[in-house]
């Protein structure tokens, strides 16, 4: 009994260690919150807004043609039709093709951002963590995490405030 007893001592002392301090951050509001991926979307709406204007403009243009044909087509010459038919058709597919190629390296850019400072807020989140003494930090999604032990807003703020880096001169 006394050999039994002493070798479930120590699980029983494990058992009493107290738990490592664990922390949960929210990854989406992460990345939906950073501001640099703020600034990142704001760069990218301005960068790509004179392409979007001139296909806006297209596609206006393009309405305008379908709405002539539709009301004239009929009283038009044949030869006059044709030639407004073929306007349209082209230049349909030229703003599909604009429209997809602008799409695709919209995409393309935004994933590369998204990448880039993905890894600015990973090891933001390690080095709060770090510094605020967690064992754990468990991301979302999860099932429920308790709001006492959420620290995106904490993040969030580091991210915002970051602290100077080591060596920095003010």
């Amino acid at each position: 009994m006394l050999l039994l007893a002493l070798a479930l001592l120590p699980a029983c002392l494990c058992a009493q260690t107290p738990t490592g301090k664990i922390g949960y951050v929210d990854l989406k509001r992460l990345i939906d919150n950073a501001p640099q991926m703020v600034e990142s979307r704001a760069k990218l709406e301005r960068e790509f807004s004179p392409r979007d204007a001139v296909l806006k403009t297209d596609e206006n243009r393009l309405a305008s043609l379908k709405q002539r044909y539709d009301r004239d087509g009929a009283i038009m010459a044949k030869a006059d039709a044709d030639a407004l038919k073929r306007e349209i058709d082209t230049l349909d597919r030229s703003i599909k093709r604009t429209r997809e190629d602008l799409r695709s390296e919209l995409n393309t850019r935004a994933a590369s951002e998204r990448d880039r400072i993905w890894q600015n807020i990973n090891d933001t989140v390690i080095e709060y963590a770090r510094a605020q003494g967690f064992d754990l930090i468990v991301p979302s999604p999860v099932v429920y995490a308790s709001p006492r032990i959420d620290i995106t807003d904490a993040v969030l703020e580091h991210l915002r405030h970051p602290a100077p880096a080591a060596g920095a001169t003010p």
